[in-house]
């Protein structure tokens, strides 16, 4: 794969076209069983959303809507945006299967603009969210035009010190400041291991400094940050399951923060 990293989002948008295929009937994702009612939030982003009955929520790379429509069904009224062109047919085909109402929108985050068009009440992003985004500080601007003053941006991701390690977390192999975009190219996808298709993709590793002061810096005051030692997904290699929905890496313990939350509010 060529080291030229201008084009990410061309690469990056092909790697989730491919990572959609492999996710919508796969065994991660339950698809099935989110049709038979299983709501695909998290105790986590449900307790720091509150009652969100009547919320106008845009819902930031939304992958192929599960939890767009989660929101939904805890009474709110979301908009789905997500840059891969197959994720969001998928949506929309669940949409029209499942009879919902949520919007759904294909766009590059940074050329997104629903202020003059919607109303929000709230942001809403969750995991695996900033390692595909170059620049954090445009990010937080376009999170910053949906909002109006009082309304909150939610963001529950997986913590930056989990990505310095490689992928059985027996060395540090990256970073865990922005120093560089790192190319990789692998096979199959956290939600499809065994597959031997390949993968391109460009990322870079945010520190958590950067990631709070870039939407700080953009009209937002910090209300709530806090750090879990674990992953409510069991996406990793050599993970534990310590209780329901709660895996660490197990030769780690609870010696590593594996996921991040922030809540803001727009000044």
């Amino acid at each position: 794969m060529s080291k030229d990293t201008s084009k990410w989002l061309e690469i990056n948008r092909n790697s989730w076209d491919q990572r959609s295929k492999m996710h919508l009937n796969s065994d991660f994702y339950d698809t099935e069983g989110f049709k038979k009612g299983k709501n695909t939030l998290n105790d986590i982003e449900i307790g720091l959303l509150g009652n969100i009955e009547n919320k106008k929520i845009l819902h930031l790379q939304c992958h192929f809507g599960l939890d767009t429509f989660s929101l939904e069904q805890l009474d709110a009224h979301v908009v789905g945006v997500d840059f891969s062109p197959v994720s969001i047919s998928y949506a929309e085909d669940i949409k029209k299967e499942m009879g919902f109402n949520a919007e759904f929108i294909c766009s590059n985050i940074y050329d997104l603009d629903l202020a003059d068009s919607h109303d929000f009440d709230m942001v809403f992003c969750s995991y695996g969210i900033c390692g595909w985004l170059p620049d954090l500080h445009k990010w937080a601007q376009v999170i910053s035009k949906h909002l109006k003053s009082g309304d909150t941006f939610t963001i529950v991701d997986f913590h930056p010190s989990v990505w310095m390690f490689d992928d059985d977390f027996k060395e540090i192999s990256y970073s865990y400041f922005n120093e560089k975009p790192y190319v990789e190219v692998e096979n199959g996808s956290y939600a499809s291991p065994n597959s031997k298709e390949e993968i391109s993709s460009i990322w870079w590793n945010h520190s958590l400094s950067e990631i709070i002061t870039s939407l700080m810096n953009n009209e937002m005051d910090l209300l709530s940050f806090k750090e879990y030692d674990y992953s409510p997904y069991d996406c990793f290699r050599h993970t534990v399951k310590i209780s329901e929905g709660k895996y660490r890496i197990q030769h780690l313990d609870s010696n590593i923060p594996m996921v991040y939350s922030l809540v803001l509010k727009k000044k």
